[in-house]
């Protein structure tokens, strides 16, 4: 992927999750992906999830346990050479604000094969 692709990408990304559209996020995920977050934990009893059908249910569960979720980006850091990128981005989710990052490690196909949530301090 290129750097003007990983940013759309992450543009399509933030679009995705503020439509709550759970597949169109799943969508460009390996079927074996590895994803990491602390608010994992809580829902599924692991802050280590692998493949997309452990993915599909923290999601699932996730925008189902919240009202109002919206991403607004701030910028991405990307390594094209590395297929690694990190979206920094502010979650508003149920009138609270979070920063948020997530990096983001993917395929030659620029398919996400790792990913980690990252959260900071409230706004």
């Amino acid at each position: 992927m290129t750097r003007e692709q990983m940013q759309d990408f992450a543009r399509a990304w933030i679009a995705a999750w503020n439509r709550r559209d759970l597949e169109a996020v799943l969508a460009h995920f390996t079927e074996e992906a590895r994803f990491r977050s602390p608010k994992a934990l809580a829902l599924t009893g692991s802050a280590d999830l692998q493949g997309k059908p452990a993915l599909r249910a923290y999601w699932q569960a996730a925008l189902g346990s919240i009202g109002e979720i919206r991403f607004v980006l701030d910028r991405v850091v990307a390594d094209p050479a590395a297929r690694e990128m990190v979206v920094l981005y502010e979650g508003h989710v149920d009138g609270r604000r979070t920063r948020a990052a997530e990096a983001m490690r993917f395929d030659a196909a620029g398919r996400q094969i790792e990913g980690e949530a990252l959260y900071g301090a409230p706004l």
